[in-house]
């Protein structure tokens, strides 16, 4: 028993006996931009000059409070130097809160202590 005959896989295409050479652009001098750089690009990444004030977040307070009164809120504070707390329930929540405010007027990051200076 023999196969069906079938049609090629693949086309073949014919090739020319004399090379061709690709097409060039007309302007090869461009000035400021390198070659296959996208327009609107940037070639290099630069910092945000809104970045360079000098603040950077130190202490951080995270409530989750559902709008359903029959779900427990709860809330987390943590700071850079150390300090945590988590807090489950409305009251425990709200001393949270206070305790949160308490710590960003005595961290040793935000408010650092004049410690080491003498009186003149």
């Amino acid at each position: 028993m023999t196969a069906p005959s079938r049609p090629p896989l693949k086309s073949i295409t014919p090739t020319t006996a004399t090379p061709h050479a690709a097409p060039q652009p007309v302007d090869t001098t461009a000035v400021g931009e390198p070659k296959g750089v996208a327009e609107g690009v940037p070639i290099a990444v630069r910092l945000d000059p809104q970045q360079g004030d000098g603040r950077r977040p130190v202490a951080w307070l995270h409530i989750v409070a559902p709008p359903s009164w029959g779900i427990t809120p709860s809330a987390r504070s943590w700071c850079t130097c150390g300090y945590e707390r988590r807090a489950i329930g409305r009251a425990a929540v709200l001393q949270l809160i206070a305790a949160h405010g308490e710590h960003r007027t005595a961290c040793p990051l935000l408010n650092p202590t004049s410690e080491g200076r003498t009186a003149a």
